[in-house]
């Protein structure tokens, strides 16, 4: 099948040499079972190319599913995707089929494949090489003839050095790459498809379609489109809804086309840490690391306290002791104390670089901490007395009290030996 038939089939628009080799590449992959990853931009028709290797595959009247997988919460995409065994997680009320299960003999589209948790590539890492996979919950190893066409708008190579993304499952993955091109990469296609979104615009909704001056069209063609066909798509709805005029001049274009800078280069977002050391990974591990900083503080303070206690004399060798515990005190987060004043009552007086501090007690005694009893039974005898004592005596308002009947009470003191 040529590729002017698969524009029709599919409704591509577009002339330009990176497109045509890109459908090029996906019409002759489609004819094997090897697994195909799409790299494009948000926007740019990657599930189209999905559909398009499936449509001409072997496997073409079997199931197709796309999986968004950055839709789905982390901790239920291994269920969503190899299914799971009732009763494995809170919620499983039944057995249930993942994707992989479903679309057996089929092809599963995985779109946004950067976005998988780490376990997640690993179970699918050995769907890839031996088709076999095991249920959550489950022991049982379970195979599947399922074929793989992953798409990703980020630079998995970066994430892959970074540590956020499997380099086996990587290598596994790409194993035919098509990159899309995005819309400022084929500029010669701009104004075709706004005249194609326009006309089915007017179509639909039976008005006549906009049309573009030359200075318009110059201004259509020179915008960068960040949000690539779906944003081409959504300009020219909007004209057509809100345009009186049907001719659409140059100015009037500039009211919906969104501000841009002519750098548009992208941000390295580990680069602000990078001397830092490894950057955290979500917000659990920072509040840990603040957790820990916080225990090690206090360790110090306790120790720098006890330190003054069993030695006074080196607070007045040493004062700058005193000015730690100061910067202890004053140091927080948002300038905010996070440590009282401190304050020992009736056990060192004042000190000064001219006063040695005075011991009111030189018998420091070991704190000593009594493990309280969690014996079910001493906790019984010890209610059962103070319900008598706050009731005086009487057992059947005690007995009311503990919630128990009045034989019961009597039982139990007869058991316990409680006197009355």
């Amino acid at each position: 099948m040529d590729i002017q038939s698969i524009k029709n089939r599919f409704g591509i628009i577009g002339n330009s040499p990176a497109l045509n080799y890109a459908l090029q590449v996906a019409i002759q992959v489609a004819a094997t079972d090897l697994t195909v990853l799409i790299n494009g931009e948000s926007g740019v028709g990657k599930e189209v190319f999905s559909q398009i290797i499936h449509s001409l595959s072997a496997r073409k009247h079997n199931p197709f599913i796309a999986v968004n997988c950055g839709a789905i919460p982390e901790g239920t995409i291994d269920s969503e995707l190899f299914g799971h065994e009732k009763g494995s997680f809170t919620g499983a009320v039944d057995a249930r089929k993942g994707y992989f299960e479903t679309v057996n003999g089929g092809t599963i589209f995985l779109d946004e494949i950067g976005e998988l948790p780490l376990g997640t590539q690993a179970r699918l890492l050995r769907v890839l090489e031996t088709g076999e996979y095991i249920r959550v919950g489950s022991s049982k190893v379970q195979k599947t003839d399922v074929r793989v066409i992953a798409a990703t708008n980020r630079d998995l190579l970066q994430q892959v050095q970074s540590g956020k993304f499997r380099e086996d499952l990587y290598y596994r993955l790409s194993t035919v790459p098509i990159r899309v091109p995005a819309l400022h990469d084929r500029p010669e296609d701009i104004h075709l498809l706004f005249r194609k979104f326009a006309a089915d615009f007017a179509t639909k909704y039976k008005t006549s379609s906009v049309q573009l001056d030359d200075e318009a069209k110059q201004l259509l063609i020179n915008y960068p489109w960040p949000g690539n066909v779906r944003e081409l798509k959504n300009i020219a709805e909007q004209i057509s809804v809100l345009s009186e005029d049907k001719q659409i001049r140059a100015k009037d274009l500039t009211k919906f086309l969104q501000p841009y800078s002519s750098n548009r280069l992208p941000m390295l977002s580990g680069s602000a840490g990078a001397a830092n050391g490894p950057e955290f990974a979500n917000e659990r591990e920072i509040l840990y690391k603040l957790f820990f900083d916080m225990k090690k503080d206090v360790t110090e303070l306790k120790r720098m306290f006890l330190d003054m206690l069993q030695n006074p004399e080196l607070v007045a060798q040493n004062p700058h002791i005193l000015n730690e515990l100061k910067d202890l005190r004053h140091s927080g987060h948002s300038g905010q104390e996070m440590l009282p004043p401190m304050h020992v009552p009736g056990t060192i007086q004042s000190v000064t670089p001219h006063a040695q501090p005075v011991l009111m007690n030189n018998d420091i005694q070991d704190h000593v901490e009594v493990e309280e009893s969690l014996n079910i039974m001493d906790k019984e005898k010890e209610l059962i007395i103070k319900a008598l004592k706050k009731h005086k005596g009487k057992r059947k308002d005690a007995a009311l009290d503990l919630g128990i009947s009045e034989r019961t009470l009597y039982r139990k003191l007869k058991e316990y030996d409680i006197e009355e």
